[in-house]
Protein backbone atom coordinates (compact mmCIF):
# COMPACT_ATOMS: atom_id res chain seq x y z
CA UNK A 1 0.00 0.00 0.00
CA UNK A 2 1.26 3.45 -0.85
CA UNK A 3 0.86 6.55 1.33
CA UNK A 4 1.60 10.22 0.71
CA UNK A 5 5.17 11.17 1.58
CA UNK A 6 4.12 13.48 4.42
CA UNK A 7 2.34 10.67 6.29
CA UNK A 8 5.25 8.28 5.88
CA UNK A 9 7.69 10.93 7.11
CA UNK A 10 5.55 11.78 10.15
CA UNK A 11 5.07 8.09 10.98
CA UNK A 12 8.80 7.48 10.75
CA UNK A 13 9.51 10.28 13.24
CA UNK A 14 6.78 9.04 15.58
CA UNK A 15 8.08 5.47 15.45
CA UNK A 16 11.62 6.57 16.20
CA UNK A 17 10.39 8.68 19.12
CA UNK A 18 8.24 5.88 20.57
CA UNK A 19 10.94 3.21 20.27
CA UNK A 20 13.80 5.38 21.54
CA UNK A 21 12.15 7.72 24.06
CA UNK A 22 8.79 6.26 25.16
CA UNK A 23 9.61 2.55 25.51
CA UNK A 24 12.02 3.16 28.44
CA UNK A 25 9.12 4.81 30.32
CA UNK A 26 7.18 1.50 30.29
CA UNK A 27 8.85 0.56 33.58
CA UNK A 28 8.53 4.01 35.17
CA UNK A 29 7.08 3.79 38.72
CA UNK A 30 4.70 6.64 37.84
CA UNK A 31 2.73 4.12 35.76
CA UNK A 32 0.00 2.77 38.01
CA UNK A 33 -3.12 0.68 37.81
CA UNK A 34 -5.10 3.72 36.68
CA UNK A 35 -2.60 4.80 34.04
CA UNK A 36 0.34 7.21 33.93
CA UNK A 37 0.41 10.05 36.44
CA UNK A 38 -0.22 13.63 35.32
CA UNK A 39 3.44 14.36 35.96
CA UNK A 40 4.50 11.54 33.65
CA UNK A 41 2.04 12.58 30.94
CA UNK A 42 3.35 16.15 31.02
CA UNK A 43 6.95 14.94 30.94
CA UNK A 44 6.43 12.65 27.95
CA UNK A 45 4.43 15.27 26.05
CA UNK A 46 7.14 17.82 26.70
CA UNK A 47 9.61 15.47 25.05
CA UNK A 48 7.20 14.84 22.17
CA UNK A 49 6.86 18.59 21.68
CA UNK A 50 10.63 19.00 21.66
CA UNK A 51 10.99 16.23 19.08
CA UNK A 52 8.24 17.68 16.86
CA UNK A 53 5.84 14.73 17.19
CA UNK A 54 3.15 16.11 19.51
CA UNK A 55 -0.37 15.69 18.06
CA UNK A 56 1.21 14.47 14.81
CA UNK A 57 -2.10 13.68 13.09
CA UNK A 58 -3.00 17.40 13.05
CA UNK A 59 -0.02 19.19 11.49
CA UNK A 60 -0.17 22.93 10.81
CA UNK A 61 -1.59 22.45 7.33
CA UNK A 62 -4.61 20.54 8.70
CA UNK A 63 -5.85 17.14 9.84
CA UNK A 64 -4.37 14.12 8.08
CA UNK A 65 -6.67 11.90 6.05
CA UNK A 66 -7.86 8.70 7.73
CA UNK A 67 -5.45 6.58 5.67
CA UNK A 68 -2.58 8.89 6.61
CA UNK A 69 -3.68 8.88 10.25
CA UNK A 70 -3.56 5.07 10.24
CA UNK A 71 0.14 5.07 9.44
CA UNK A 72 0.90 7.58 12.21
CA UNK A 73 -1.27 6.01 14.93
CA UNK A 74 0.05 2.53 14.22
CA UNK A 75 3.52 3.89 14.90
CA UNK A 76 2.34 5.62 18.09
CA UNK A 77 0.76 2.36 19.29
CA UNK A 78 4.06 0.47 19.34
CA UNK A 79 4.03 1.22 23.07
CA UNK A 80 0.80 1.12 25.13
CA UNK A 81 1.72 4.59 26.42
CA UNK A 82 2.91 5.88 23.05
CA UNK A 83 -0.49 7.35 22.08
CA UNK A 84 -0.63 9.26 25.39
CA UNK A 85 2.90 10.56 24.93
CA UNK A 86 2.30 11.96 21.43
CA UNK A 87 -1.31 13.02 22.15
CA UNK A 88 -3.27 10.65 19.91
CA UNK A 89 -4.88 8.57 22.66
CA UNK A 90 -8.54 8.00 23.37
CA UNK A 91 -10.71 9.82 24.27
CA UNK A 92 -8.81 12.99 23.33
CA UNK A 93 -8.18 12.00 19.72
CA UNK A 94 -11.88 11.28 19.09
CA UNK A 95 -12.96 14.42 20.93
CA UNK A 96 -10.57 16.53 18.88
CA UNK A 97 -12.05 15.08 15.71
CA UNK A 98 -15.62 15.82 16.82
CA UNK A 99 -14.89 19.37 17.97
CA UNK A 100 -13.07 20.08 14.74
CA UNK A 101 -16.20 19.08 12.81
CA UNK A 102 -18.99 20.54 14.97
CA UNK A 103 -17.75 23.22 17.42
CA UNK A 104 -18.10 26.95 16.82
CA UNK A 105 -14.95 29.03 16.38
CA UNK A 106 -15.27 30.32 19.95
CA UNK A 107 -15.69 26.76 21.25
CA UNK A 108 -12.67 25.60 19.27
CA UNK A 109 -10.51 28.35 20.74
CA UNK A 110 -11.62 27.55 24.29
CA UNK A 111 -11.95 23.76 24.28
CA UNK A 112 -10.21 22.32 21.20
CA UNK A 113 -6.98 24.29 21.01
CA UNK A 114 -5.69 23.24 24.47
CA UNK A 115 -6.30 19.61 23.48
CA UNK A 116 -4.35 20.01 20.23
CA UNK A 117 -1.52 21.68 22.14
CA UNK A 118 -1.41 18.75 24.55
CA UNK A 119 -1.79 20.91 27.64
CA UNK A 120 -5.28 19.63 28.46
CA UNK A 121 -7.07 16.28 28.51
CA UNK A 122 -10.75 15.52 27.95
CA UNK A 123 -13.47 13.05 28.87
CA UNK A 124 -16.56 11.87 26.96
CA UNK A 125 -19.56 11.38 29.27
CA UNK A 126 -21.83 8.91 27.46
CA UNK A 127 -22.03 5.48 29.13
CA UNK A 128 -24.19 5.13 32.26
CA UNK A 129 -24.19 2.56 35.09
CA UNK A 130 -25.78 -0.80 34.36
CA UNK A 131 -27.27 -0.72 37.87
CA UNK A 132 -29.29 2.36 36.79
CA UNK A 133 -30.41 0.66 33.55
CA UNK A 134 -28.70 3.56 31.80
CA UNK A 135 -27.21 3.95 28.34
CA UNK A 136 -24.50 1.52 27.32
CA UNK A 137 -24.48 -0.28 24.01
CA UNK A 138 -28.06 0.97 23.63
CA UNK A 139 -27.85 4.80 23.65
CA UNK A 140 -31.65 5.12 23.62
CA UNK A 141 -31.57 4.18 27.33
CA UNK A 142 -29.97 7.55 28.14
CA UNK A 143 -31.11 8.73 31.59
CA UNK A 144 -28.96 11.80 32.27
CA UNK A 145 -31.25 14.84 31.94
CA UNK A 146 -30.59 18.46 31.01
CA UNK A 147 -33.29 21.07 31.68
CA UNK A 148 -33.19 24.70 30.59
CA UNK A 149 -32.95 27.42 33.22
CA UNK A 150 -32.93 30.79 31.50
CA UNK A 151 -29.91 30.90 29.21
CA UNK A 152 -28.29 28.02 31.09
CA UNK A 153 -28.82 24.27 31.30
CA UNK A 154 -28.88 22.19 34.47
CA UNK A 155 -27.63 18.61 34.10
CA UNK A 156 -28.31 15.73 36.49
CA UNK A 157 -27.36 12.07 36.11
CA UNK A 158 -24.72 9.41 36.57
CA UNK A 159 -22.10 8.19 34.13
CA UNK A 160 -19.88 5.09 34.16
CA UNK A 161 -16.57 4.01 32.60
CA UNK A 162 -15.71 7.64 31.89
CA UNK A 163 -12.13 7.48 30.70
CA UNK A 164 -9.67 10.09 31.90
CA UNK A 165 -12.09 12.26 33.86
CA UNK A 166 -9.63 12.40 36.76
CA UNK A 167 -7.33 15.21 35.67
CA UNK A 168 -9.36 16.24 32.63
CA UNK A 169 -10.02 19.92 31.80
CA UNK A 170 -12.64 19.45 29.09
CA UNK A 171 -15.80 17.35 29.21
CA UNK A 172 -18.33 16.39 26.53
CA UNK A 173 -21.58 15.39 28.23
CA UNK A 174 -24.47 13.61 26.53
CA UNK A 175 -27.82 14.37 28.19
CA UNK A 176 -31.49 14.02 27.35
CA UNK A 177 -33.51 17.19 26.68
CA UNK A 178 -37.11 17.69 25.56
CA UNK A 179 -35.81 18.03 22.01
CA UNK A 180 -33.70 14.87 22.24
CA UNK A 181 -30.16 13.90 23.17
CA UNK A 182 -27.81 16.88 23.31
CA UNK A 183 -24.06 17.29 23.72
CA UNK A 184 -22.66 19.89 26.13
CA UNK A 185 -19.11 21.19 26.52
CA UNK A 186 -18.14 21.59 30.17
CA UNK A 187 -15.17 22.90 32.11
CA UNK A 188 -13.52 20.46 34.50
CA UNK A 189 -13.10 20.08 37.38
CA UNK A 190 -16.56 21.25 38.48
CA UNK A 191 -17.93 20.90 42.03
CA UNK A 192 -21.14 19.51 40.51
CA UNK A 193 -19.15 16.63 38.99
CA UNK A 194 -18.46 14.10 41.72
CA UNK A 195 -16.22 11.12 41.06
CA UNK A 196 -17.76 8.25 42.99
CA UNK A 197 -14.87 5.89 42.35
CA UNK A 198 -12.18 5.01 39.85
CA UNK A 199 -12.75 1.46 38.67
CA UNK A 200 -10.02 -1.16 38.79
CA UNK A 201 -9.97 -2.45 35.22
CA UNK A 202 -7.89 -4.88 33.20
CA UNK A 203 -6.25 -2.10 31.18
CA UNK A 204 -3.89 0.52 32.58
CA UNK A 205 -2.49 2.64 29.74
CA UNK A 206 -4.72 5.73 29.87
CA UNK A 207 -4.30 8.55 32.42
CA UNK A 208 -7.12 9.04 34.88
CA UNK A 209 -8.45 5.49 34.56
CA UNK A 210 -12.19 4.85 34.13
CA UNK A 211 -14.62 6.34 36.65
CA UNK A 212 -18.21 6.29 37.83
CA UNK A 213 -19.33 9.91 38.04
CA UNK A 214 -22.33 11.78 39.43
CA UNK A 215 -23.56 15.02 37.84
CA UNK A 216 -25.57 16.92 40.42
CA UNK A 217 -27.09 20.21 39.33
CA UNK A 218 -24.26 21.02 36.93
CA UNK A 219 -24.91 24.44 35.36
CA UNK A 220 -23.76 24.89 31.76
CA UNK A 221 -24.14 28.11 29.75
CA UNK A 222 -26.19 27.89 26.57
CA UNK A 223 -23.11 28.93 24.59
CA UNK A 224 -21.57 25.56 25.49
CA UNK A 225 -24.14 23.43 23.69
CA UNK A 226 -22.17 21.55 21.04
CA UNK A 227 -23.97 21.98 17.74
CA UNK A 228 -27.76 22.05 17.93
CA UNK A 229 -30.03 21.00 20.79
CA UNK A 230 -31.51 17.56 20.16
CA UNK A 231 -28.81 16.47 17.68
CA UNK A 232 -26.48 14.75 20.14
CA UNK A 233 -26.83 11.25 18.70
CA UNK A 234 -26.19 12.53 15.18
CA UNK A 235 -23.00 14.26 16.32
CA UNK A 236 -21.95 11.15 18.20
CA UNK A 237 -22.02 9.33 14.87
CA UNK A 238 -19.50 11.86 13.54
CA UNK A 239 -17.15 10.69 16.28
CA UNK A 240 -18.12 7.02 16.37
CA UNK A 241 -16.81 5.46 13.16
CA UNK A 242 -13.45 7.28 13.14
CA UNK A 243 -12.94 6.57 16.87
CA UNK A 244 -13.58 2.85 16.38
CA UNK A 245 -11.02 2.89 13.60
CA UNK A 246 -8.34 4.79 15.49
CA UNK A 247 -8.63 2.23 18.29
CA UNK A 248 -7.78 -0.38 15.67
CA UNK A 249 -4.81 1.65 14.47
CA UNK A 250 -3.28 2.11 17.92
CA UNK A 251 -3.68 -1.51 18.99
CA UNK A 252 -2.32 -2.74 15.69
CA UNK A 253 0.95 -1.09 16.69
CA UNK A 254 0.88 -2.73 20.12
CA UNK A 255 0.22 -6.17 18.65
CA UNK A 256 3.02 -5.65 16.13
CA UNK A 257 5.42 -4.88 18.99
CA UNK A 258 4.29 -7.95 20.97
CA UNK A 259 4.91 -10.07 17.86
CA UNK A 260 8.42 -8.63 17.53
CA UNK A 261 9.20 -9.49 21.16
CA UNK A 262 7.78 -13.01 20.85
CA UNK A 263 9.70 -13.61 17.63
CA UNK A 264 12.96 -12.52 19.26
CA UNK A 265 12.23 -14.80 22.21
CA UNK A 266 11.49 -17.77 19.93
CA UNK A 267 14.73 -17.19 18.04
CA UNK A 268 16.89 -17.08 21.19
CA UNK A 269 15.18 -19.58 23.51
CA UNK A 270 16.36 -23.18 23.17
CA UNK A 271 14.26 -26.25 23.99
CA UNK A 272 14.74 -29.90 23.08
CA UNK A 273 17.94 -29.19 21.20
CA UNK A 274 16.86 -26.32 18.95
CA UNK A 275 15.42 -22.79 18.99
CA UNK A 276 11.69 -22.58 19.77
CA UNK A 277 10.91 -21.18 16.31
CA UNK A 278 12.04 -24.47 14.76
CA UNK A 279 9.31 -26.32 16.63
CA UNK A 280 6.17 -26.30 14.47
CA UNK A 281 3.92 -25.52 17.42
CA UNK A 282 5.72 -22.22 17.90
CA UNK A 283 6.63 -21.44 14.31
CA UNK A 284 3.04 -21.90 13.17
CA UNK A 285 1.80 -19.48 15.86
CA UNK A 286 4.19 -16.82 14.60
CA UNK A 287 3.02 -17.49 11.05
CA UNK A 288 -0.59 -17.06 12.18
CA UNK A 289 0.41 -13.77 13.78
CA UNK A 290 1.91 -12.54 10.53
CA UNK A 291 -1.29 -13.41 8.66
CA UNK A 292 -3.55 -11.80 11.30
CA UNK A 293 -1.49 -8.60 11.35
CA UNK A 294 -1.70 -8.25 7.58
CA UNK A 295 -5.46 -8.89 7.65
CA UNK A 296 -5.85 -6.20 10.32
CA UNK A 297 -3.72 -3.76 8.33
CA UNK A 298 -5.82 -4.30 5.22
CA UNK A 299 -9.13 -3.93 7.08
CA UNK A 300 -7.96 -0.67 8.65
CA UNK A 301 -6.82 0.68 5.29
CA UNK A 302 -10.11 -0.34 3.61
CA UNK A 303 -12.27 1.34 6.26
CA UNK A 304 -10.06 4.45 6.30
CA UNK A 305 -10.53 4.70 2.54
CA UNK A 306 -14.31 4.57 2.97
CA UNK A 307 -14.17 7.45 5.47
CA UNK A 308 -11.84 9.43 3.23
CA UNK A 309 -14.43 9.14 0.46
CA UNK A 310 -16.85 11.03 2.71
CA UNK A 311 -19.09 8.06 3.48
CA UNK A 312 -20.32 7.55 7.03
CA UNK A 313 -18.56 4.21 7.42
CA UNK A 314 -20.87 2.97 10.18
CA UNK A 315 -21.11 -0.56 8.81
CA UNK A 316 -17.52 -0.68 7.61
CA UNK A 317 -16.12 0.55 10.94
CA UNK A 318 -18.26 -1.98 12.79
CA UNK A 319 -16.91 -4.82 10.63
CA UNK A 320 -13.37 -3.55 11.02
CA UNK A 321 -13.63 -3.16 14.77
CA UNK A 322 -14.79 -6.78 15.14
CA UNK A 323 -12.23 -8.25 12.76
CA UNK A 324 -9.28 -6.25 14.07
CA UNK A 325 -10.02 -6.55 17.79
CA UNK A 326 -10.54 -10.31 17.54
CA UNK A 327 -7.55 -10.77 15.23
CA UNK A 328 -5.17 -8.72 17.34
CA UNK A 329 -6.35 -10.45 20.51
CA UNK A 330 -5.33 -13.72 18.87
CA UNK A 331 -1.92 -12.24 18.10
CA UNK A 332 -1.41 -11.08 21.69
CA UNK A 333 -2.61 -14.40 23.09
CA UNK A 334 -0.23 -16.37 20.90
CA UNK A 335 2.65 -14.11 21.93
CA UNK A 336 1.97 -14.87 25.58
CA UNK A 337 1.76 -18.60 24.79
CA UNK A 338 5.03 -18.62 22.83
CA UNK A 339 6.85 -16.93 25.70
CA UNK A 340 5.44 -19.23 28.38
CA UNK A 341 6.13 -18.05 31.91
CA UNK A 342 7.90 -14.96 30.64
CA UNK A 343 4.77 -14.08 28.67
CA UNK A 344 2.59 -13.83 31.77
CA UNK A 345 5.22 -11.89 33.73
CA UNK A 346 5.86 -8.19 33.55
CA UNK A 347 9.42 -8.71 32.40
CA UNK A 348 8.23 -7.56 28.96
CA UNK A 349 5.36 -5.39 27.76
CA UNK A 350 3.65 -8.40 26.13
CA UNK A 351 1.62 -9.07 29.27
CA UNK A 352 0.24 -5.52 29.24
CA UNK A 353 -0.49 -5.62 25.51
CA UNK A 354 -2.52 -8.78 26.10
CA UNK A 355 -4.57 -7.07 28.83
CA UNK A 356 -5.10 -3.90 26.84
CA UNK A 357 -6.27 -5.69 23.68
CA UNK A 358 -8.58 -7.91 25.73
CA UNK A 359 -10.33 -4.74 26.89
CA UNK A 360 -10.41 -3.45 23.30
CA UNK A 361 -12.80 -6.30 22.40
CA UNK A 362 -15.36 -4.57 24.65
CA UNK A 363 -14.55 -0.86 24.41
CA UNK A 364 -16.32 1.07 21.63
CA UNK A 365 -18.88 -1.70 21.39
CA UNK A 366 -18.48 -5.39 22.27
CA UNK A 367 -17.98 -7.79 19.38
CA UNK A 368 -21.41 -9.31 19.94
CA UNK A 369 -23.21 -5.94 19.72
CA UNK A 370 -21.48 -5.17 16.43
CA UNK A 371 -22.41 -8.60 15.06
CA UNK A 372 -26.02 -8.10 16.18
CA UNK A 373 -26.13 -4.72 14.44
CA UNK A 374 -24.60 -6.17 11.29
CA UNK A 375 -27.10 -9.04 11.30
CA UNK A 376 -29.97 -6.55 11.49
CA UNK A 377 -28.54 -4.70 8.50
CA UNK A 378 -28.23 -7.95 6.56
CA UNK A 379 -31.91 -8.68 7.24
CA UNK A 380 -32.95 -5.16 6.18
CA UNK A 381 -30.91 -5.31 3.00
CA UNK A 382 -32.35 -8.71 2.15
CA UNK A 383 -35.86 -7.43 2.71
CA UNK A 384 -35.29 -4.50 0.37
CA UNK A 385 -33.80 -6.75 -2.29
CA UNK A 386 -36.68 -9.19 -2.01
Amino acid sequence: MSYPNRAAAIAERVERFVRDIVVPYETDPRLGGHGPSEELVAEMRGLARAHGVLTPHIPQEGHLSHRETALVLQAAGLSPIGPVAVNVAAPDEGNMHLLGKVATEAQKARFLQPLIEGVARSAFFMTEPAADQGAGSDPSMLKTVARQDGDDWIIDGRKAFITGVVGASVGLVMARTEAGATLFLVDLPDPAVRIERVLDTIDSALPGGHSIVSLEGMRVPGSQVLGEVGEGFRYAQVRLAPARLTHCMRWYGAAQRAHEIATDYAMRRQAFGKPLIEHEGVGFMLAENKIALKQAELMIDWCAGVLDEGRGGTTESSMTKVAVSEGLYGVADRCVQIMGGTGVSRDTVVEQVFREIRAFRIYDGPTEVHKWSLARKIARDHGRAA
